[in-house]
């Protein structure tokens, strides 16, 4: 199972995310560095934690997207790149894209795979539209949910169950799908154990990533047990809940 560190981008900082408040993110403090930079950040991931694959949620896109005027801003256009080509990091980015133009945009930064996350998501014509025109390997859907209720501004998709979602994602060819519960975000309140089990169990084949409440290294084995395919992570290890050694273990350990 692979541990993918979240960087919340938010004015060229790295911010602390917490129940998906964005209105009182704050620049985030970590015994990894001293900076809330973007790039030192990432640095940090991969030099003190071995982790070069990031997941970057550009705040600011998200929130232009949705004011209805979606852009990427130059300055993280910039980070992006920077990430992509001079750090060598494999970069999965959540900048609010929601048709195949606007990932095509989020891919030429440099990103390996774009999130087209439910939150922004307004059609459901985009959610049969983009699998079908761009690599599996490129695309990652975020399902962004709140207390068991899929969010998004697409009413198809909102008027789904969370196992319901999944299923009409997996039947549109989307092979890899994030469960990220935002009301768990920077709590450490622990994952939705009843719904990751009941997808594992329903959609075998989906490749299932999980984000949101994450606590500890005991919690990121009992993900790996029931075969989840990743875990994102950021306050565990901005706090050191996870550390090198327990990455290490994560991926020696059967």
């Amino acid at each position: 199972m692979r541990v993918i560190p979240v960087m919340d981008v938010r004015q060229g900082q790295v911010v602390h995310a917490l129940r998906g408040e964005r209105e009182h993110y704050r620049p985030v403090t970590s015994v990894l560095t001293d900076s809330a930079e973007p790039r030192a950040v990432a640095a940090a991931f991969r030099d003190k934690l071995g982790l070069s694959e990031v997941y970057v949620a550009d705040l600011d896109a998200i929130q232009a997207a949705h004011s209805g005027r979606w852009a990427l801003s130059t300055r993280h256009q910039e980070v992006l790149t920077s990430l992509a080509h001079q750090e060598g990091l494999h970069l999965l980015v959540d900048a609010a894209a929601a048709d195949v133009p606007s990932a095509l945009e989020v891919l030429a930064t440099g990103a390996s795979q774009v999130v087209i996350g439910a939150e922004t998501l307004t059609t459901w014509e985009a959610v049969l539209a983009l699998p079908a025109a761009l690599p599996a390997g490129r695309l990652v859907f975020s399902l962004d949910m709140r207390a068991g209720q899929v969010l998004s501004r697409c009413p198809q998709l909102a008027a789904l169950s969370p196992l319901e979602a999944l299923e009409s994602l997996a039947q549109a060819g989307w092979w890899e799908v994030i469960l990220l519960d935002l009301g768990r975000v920077g709590t450490g309140a622990g994952v939705d154990w009843a719904l990751i089990a009941a997808a594992r169990e329903r959609l075998p084949d989906l490749a299932l990533l999980i984000g949101g409440g994450i606590r500890n290294r005991d919690e990121l084995h009992d993900l790996k047990a029931l075969g989840v395919a990743a875990a994102l992570v950021a306050t565990a290890l901005h706090q050191g809940r996870v550390t090198a050694e327990d990455i290490a273990a994560l991926k020696r350990d059967p």
